[in-house]
């Protein structure tokens, strides 16, 4: 069987490495790391075919270091132990830490992320580790204190673009086929920044180009290449992608039985069921909020008993939650709001505290004024007064909208009272 191609094209150098370039550019961490030769054990977060394993290779070969790789899948504290040893004997008077790569390493269980502490916390390796998803949770705080944890992008067009150029001009195999390139917008949308899925596709396309060997790339012939070989281009199980995304809309647009369905799709398949009710947490405060705060509690407690029973048993937990998010009202003003309240935090900078709102422990501060003028809500009837407690520059900005849902009309009439022309 011929190697894929995103195997032959992975690169073996920075240079050639695409995309990430806030990371691997001249200036930037990861660049400077290999430059200055000193290596810290990191976590690199980021989706499906980004280049986190490359990443991880490049570095090792860098810095010319022995690299040892594990999968969280397949490996348990036994490997990692062997693997720990093996490093120790390779340890001479001077010499740098071999590295150690664990490949989705949220799949690791506590003990066997505990198995690590000791061989990192003294330098016996450096540890690089690969996630899809966020370390705060699924990272054990005593490891993720030794490690710094950065973040890789999807890759934009640009980058496909040029992993498309790159293929097309230096693999041998693609080299004996003639390309016509009219469109890449479905190419790209397809890939859904993903290179591996990109890849896929330009190999599903050289397969079916037939024996003249012109492989046309436009947005109908992709659509429907991909669409009659589905399965083909779907390789290494990037359709989790595509299946938790169906699920998360069918709980937001209300509808319980296809959410059911896809919740059904996903535990058949192996999905991870700390990952389903992860994002139900997600899904419970960004897509219903403030129209049934009980769902946030509902989800989490689904999380908590999901991460305390496991499966078989977990799915009936899941499936509650699923049917009482997706029946529930649903309201996304919280989402809203601090979206709001972000975009303005970044374009107005660092607005001073009012001096009203400042705390002032000492005298110089009382002679400054921090504090002055402050009104103590509890000192005034029904506990409120009307204050500013924004900056000078954006007072009375308004970031939360009530919306019109039963819950969220008795905020706005309450707020209503007590600002008046605000709301």
């Amino acid at each position: 069987m011929s190697t894929p191609l995103a195997e032959r094209m992975r690169p073996k150098s920075l240079a050639d490495y695409v995309g990430q370039r806030h990371l691997v550019a001249p200036g930037c961490v990861l660049h400077d790391m290999i430059q200055r030769g000193s290596l810290t054990s990191f976590i690199l977060w980021g989706p499906p075919g980004v280049g986190k394993t490359t990443l991880a290779q490049i570095v090792a070969k860098e810095l010319q270091r022995p690299f040892y790789t594990l999968s969280a899948i397949s490996a348990g504290v036994k490997e990692v132990r062997e693997v720990i040893e093996r490093a120790k004997g390779q340890q001479f008077f001077n010499s740098p830490s071999p590295i150690l790569f664990i490949d989705e390493i949220h799949r690791f269980s506590k003990a066997q992320q505990d198995s690590l502490l000791g061989a990192v916390e003294q330098g016996v390796v450096s540890l690089i580790g690969a996630t899809t998803e966020n370390p705060s949770f699924e990272v054990i705080n005593p490891l993720l204190s030794r490690c710094q944890v950065y973040v890789l992008k999807p890759l934009d067009d640009a980058d496909l673009h040029q992993l498309v150029e790159q293929a097309i001009q230096k693999d041998e195999e693609l080299r004996r086929y003639t390309f016509k390139i009219d469109e890449t917008d479905a190419l790209f949308r397809f890939a859904g920044g993903d290179g591996r899925k990109l890849y896929n596709i330009l190999e599903l396309l050289v397969n079916v180009s037939g024996e003249n060997h012109l492989v046309l790339i436009d947005n109908q012939k992709i659509t429907e290449v991909l669409q009659q070989h589905m399965a083909m281009y779907d390789k290494g199980g990037e359709q989790h992608y595509d299946i938790i995304s169906a699920f998360i809309k069918s709980v937001r647009g209300s509808d319980p039985n296809a959410a059911v369905y896809w919740l059904a799709r996903m535990i058949d398949g192996g999905e991870d069921p700390k990952f389903i009710a992860r994002r139900l947490v997600i899904l419970a405060s960004e897509d219903i909020g403030l129209a049934n705060p009980n769902a946030l509690l509902m989800a989490n407690s689904c999380f908590q008993a999901v991460h305390t029973i496991g499966m078989p048993e977990g799915r009936i937990i899941l499936s509650q939650t699923t049917i009482y998010l997706a029946s529930s009202p649903k309201s996304n003003s919280a989402y809203e709001a601090i979206n709001r309240a972000m975009a303005m935090a970044k374009d107005t900078g660092n607005l001073p505290v009012p001096l009203h709102l400042r705390n002032a422990p000492t005298k110089l501060m009382k002679q400054l004024g921090y504090g002055a003028d402050y009104k103590y809500a509890h000192e005034y009837q029904g506990n409120f007064v009307e204050q500013e407690f924004l900056p000078e520059t954006i007072a009375g900005t308004r970031f939360y909208t009530p919306q019109p849902n039963a819950r969220e009309q008795e905020i706005a009439a309450r707020m209503k009272a007590l600002w008046k022309d605000k709301y």
